[in-house]
């Protein structure tokens, strides 16, 4: 899929440009690329939901949150980067290559969303041109890959990246029931990692709560730049 073409160069110029190249060339007065990295972010958590929401099939509201979770984790927006060719357009400082490169997923996934960001700005703040471009990477993604990605457990993934991340302790969940009756109770739930809550959840089971709780945690790491 080709690049899309910009008006303004120099805003395509600032999407592909990472901190470490403009903190190795100070003197050229660039800027990098994590306003607009914030800005894509939020464009494609909405357009992924909206596209979620007209699929035909009237997905369950919990299918579609599992989805929009693969649809735009890091992994899935690095291949969408390769796919419109960011990857040889990347500018990147000499720590930035030290640490893959053009092919470090999380530099790729960052860059395609300050892309994104930058061509709705582009677009004088349009989204149709965006929401065109985006539906057309999120259909090329089979539904097969997507229903297999999305059954991947929240608890297991949050725990990965806890012992990936800050140690080997697993993620302690404390659960309790809110409410309800004894039909359809309501329980809530909270995961701790050494005993800072990381996120909370609701469900009509403490494993369902679990769940809820881990997703709660995973959004708000992706969120921090995290995840």
């Amino acid at each position: 899929m080709p690049l899309p073409a910009f008006a303004d160069e120099m805003l395509l110029r600032q999407a592909l440009t990472h901190r470490s190249y403009v903190n190795e060339n100070p003197g050229m007065g660039e800027e990098d690329n994590e306003r607009l990295e914030f800005l894509g972010d939020a464009l494609l958590t909405f357009l992924c939901g909206e596209y979620l929401f007209a699929d035909r099939q009237k997905l369950a509201e919990d299918e579609m949150t599992r989805r929009r979770a693969a649809l735009v984790d890091e992994e899935q927006l690095a291949k969408f980067a390769i796919a419109i060719g960011l990857n040889s357009q990347m500018r990147l400082g000499k720590g930035a290559v030290r640490e893959g490169g053009t092919t470090n997923p999380k530099l790729l996934s960052s860059t395609f969303e300050a892309f994104i960001g930058a061509y709705y700005l582009d677009c004088g703040s349009n989204i149709e041109p965006v929401r065109e471009l985006v539906r057309s990477l999120f259909a090329s993604v089979p539904d097969s890959i997507l229903e297999s990605r999305s059954n991947v457990d929240s608890k297991n993934r949050f725990q990965e990246w806890v012992q990936a991340r800050i140690g080997p302790n697993p993620p302690r969940y404390q659960t309790h029931k809110a409410g309800g009756s004894d039909r359809t109770p309501i329980f809530v739930a909270i995961v701790f990692v050494n005993d800072k809550p990381y996120g909370e959840g609701r469900g009509h089971s403490k494993k369902e709560a679990e769940k809820a709780a881990a997703e709660d945690a995973l959004g708000k790491l992706k969120k921090r730049g995290l995840l």
